[in-house]
């Protein structure tokens, strides 16, 4: 018998609130018949978006009232520290509480990670949490790539430890034993990349992952390794650029396909392979980021998702907890400590 699982929704997080969390939710778990769902935001709000379609709260979905709610422009220390009856932390509060299994949102980045970090607090060993996306490769599976903005300067202790995570959400959702790490650096060679990245490397070759080296940034779509490490900085860049190339791809298309109703007419004869290739490019696909290395899971969805985007975030949520992610992590780090070359630097600064 399968365990019911339970989700924590913030309702009103993101660029559309209630209006796209709401109907995600009601279609997601029409989905899946064992998620319990929990609707975190203003009462009244969501009781009317629920009436819309005809439903209504009950054992399977309720709604945790929350009175505040984080603005996506908000600093997320002033969100730490006024917004404690926020929508977001209501949510991570139900999973620190042991009444829901993880929680989603699309708001604040930097709030949620705040929050996060605050009220669950992280595995032991790990210095701090990573946020860790799927990105598509050429070869038809995923690439999983950490960080992506949460840490801007990072020692290469934290880049070991981001390896780690990566590579055991790797292991846990994609049932592969021992996942590929790479290290996204300016060129393959050992030479290559600034002191950090060097030490990085160096780390990670006795870590007892399967890592591979050096990377560089076309490795990711090439899928030349399960997980590509890197610092918040870099990754953040790599992730907004790549958005940005398929965009323009996208607009590109449309362009051509229109110049001339001759090419009007081709555009109707390629359409099967379009419609595939918009298929596997699509962005919303890829959507919810994790909150790697926190004692819960925790998940960010794209603050501009529909509800189809934010219903694989929601997806991803449940993955992760059916593969117990946290746990794997937390028994990765304790082995660590029975790795000579690595004990000494568990601590910083050793």
């Amino acid at each position: 018998m399968c365990m019911t699982i339970t989700v924590a929704v913030d309702c009103m997080g993101g660029d559309h609130g209630p209006h796209v969390t709401v109907p995600a939710a009601l279609d997601f778990q029409a989905q899946q018949p064992d998620v319990d769902l929990v609707l975190v935001g203003l009462r009244e709000t969501i009781e009317a978006e629920l009436a819309k379609r005809g439903m209504r709260s009950g054992a399977r979905l309720r709604i945790e009232h929350a009175s505040e709610q984080v603005a996506m422009d908000e600093p997320p220390a002033a969100a730490l520290r006024y917004k404690k009856n926020s929508s977001m932390r209501i949510g991570v509060n139900l999973v620190k509480a042991g009444q829901a299994d993880a929680c989603v949102s699309a708001g604040n980045t930097g709030a949620l990670m705040a929050i996060s970090r605050f009220v669950l607090k992280t595995v032991s060993g790990i210095d701090r949490p990573a946020i860790a996306t799927v990105l598509p490769n050429m070869r038809g599976e995923d690439t999983y790539v950490l960080d992506l903005g949460a840490n801007v300067d990072c020692a290469p202790e934290h880049l070991l430890q981001f390896g780690i995570m990566g590579a055991m959400l790797v292991a846990a959702v994609a049932g592969k034993p021992r996942p590929t790490v790479g290290l996204l650096n300016i060129g393959v060679e050992d030479i290559k990349g600034n002191e950090t990245v060097k030490r990085a490397s160096e780390l990670l070759r006795v870590s007892g992952l399967n890592f591979v080296g050096n990377v560089e940034g076309d490795d990711i779509y090439k899928g030349t390794t399960d997980v590509v490490v890197c610092d918040g900085f870099v990754g953040n860049v790599a992730l907004k650029a790549s958005e940005g190339v398929a965009q323009m791809m996208a607009s590109a298309l449309r362009e051509e396909f229109t110049r001339s109703p001759l090419r009007r007419l081709a555009a109707l004869a390629a359409l099967p392979a379009l419609r595939s290739f918009r298929h596997r490019m699509d962005h919303r696909r890829y959507n919810g980021a994790s909150l790697l290395g926190l004692r819960g899971i925790v998940i960010k969805s794209h603050g501009s998702a529909d509800a189809y985007a934010f219903g694989q975030a929601l997806n991803r949520a449940v993955e992760e907890v059916r593969n117990n992610v946290p746990q794997r992590i937390t028994q990765r780090m304790a082995e660590l400590d029975a790795t000579p070359e690595i004990a000494p630097v568990r601590a910083l600064g050793a």
